[in-house]
């Protein structure tokens, strides 16, 4: 096999993960359609979880931390009536219980302690280091070890429809959510206990999953050319589109690049962070940070350009 050519390709791009990859055997997938030269997935899905997963090419990597932040959304089906090892399907049963009987009513109001803020203790079988080492090296080894509880915001929990035995939820949350846990301790509020059937990520940060991809799209795709392939990069600004956006002219845009603070002529909060443009190109050039009278220069965007800016 020929060594891959590695390019410069900056964007991001939203892929639909299929269910038996990890995280990232998705994200080398699509490194190597695109020759990336480098590449990052920003917030890991179970092989078990499907859905999407945006994925930072080249400078984007920059910002991928804030789409790991974000706020994300999933809609998921928990068995109830059997607790599993893994606290999902693909674990041993460790308990087969009765279902109780409950009625739409009864049912609401057991999930609805789940909304808002709500603590949770992350599972053994995650990704969590302690020492080090994920938490599921150790599960696999057979050692617990103690985990703090962290807290959580569910910001909506609608039920979807329902079986026997069965729930399917719709929720959408806050960074650092365990939706296996939530399984798990409706399960335990319901007296019978539950594990994760399965779980689709529809969204993170307010991307819309209408810009998705399957891995099979992505490689047709690639066949027609890298052209037609980049033709579906997501600008790396659309990672911190929340933050305020400040337009620099032309003298401060070669200040910042060459690391210096400008003037700060915003009003914006103190000790918060903006996205930089160029006033007469409009091109992105990274985030600052406010500081009294200044901006300085905070994450900024690698560019080839600098000399003749």
């Amino acid at each position: 096999m020929s060594k891959t050519k590695w390019r410069s390709v900056d964007g991001i791009v939203l892929l639909n993960k299929p269910i038996g990859l990890s995280s990232n055997q998705a994200l080398q997938r699509v490194r190597r359609l695109y020759r990336a030269a480098k590449a990052g997935h920003t917030g890991a899905l179970d092989p078990l979880a499907t859905g999407m997963l945006p994925l930072c090419l080249g400078e984007a990597t920059k910002f991928s931390q804030f789409l790991l932040d974000a706020d994300k959304r999933y809609v998921t089906c928990i068995q109830l009536g059997k607790r599993t090892t893994t606290g999902d399907r693909e674990g041993e049963i460790l308990t087969d219980e009765e279902i109780p009987a409950l009625t739409d009513e009864q049912l609401e109001l057991v999930l609805d302690c789940f909304r808002g803020e709500i603590e949770q203790i992350p599972p053994m079988y995650s990704a969590l280091k302690h020492e080090g080492k994920p938490l599921y090296e150790y599960a696999r080894q057979g050692i617990v070890i103690e985990r703090k509880r962290r807290r959580v915001t569910i910001a909506d929990l609608t039920l979807l429809s329902r079986t026997e035995d069965t729930l399917t939820l719709d929720i959408q949350c806050t960074k650092g959510t365990y939706i296996r846990t939530i399984g798990e301790d409706i399960g335990e509020a319901l007296g019978c206990g539950a594990h994760l059937h399965s779980l689709y990520r529809v969204s993170t940060a307010g991307y819309s999953p209408d810009r998705m991809l399957t891995l099979e799209e992505f490689e047709r795709i690639a066949e027609q050319g890298e052209a037609e392939l980049d033709a579906y990069l997501m600008t790396m600004d659309t990672a911190v589109e929340h933050l305020n956006r400040v337009e620099l002219l032309a003298e401060d845009t070669r200040e910042m690049l060459f690391g210096r603070s400008v003037s700060n002529l915003t009003s914006f909060t103190d000790g918060s962070l903006v996205r930089l443009y160029d006033q007469n190109t409009q091109r992105f050039l990274g985030l600052g940070v406010l500081k009294d009278t200044i901006i300085r220069p905070h994450r900024l965007v690698n560019t080839s350009e600098l000399a003749n800016v």
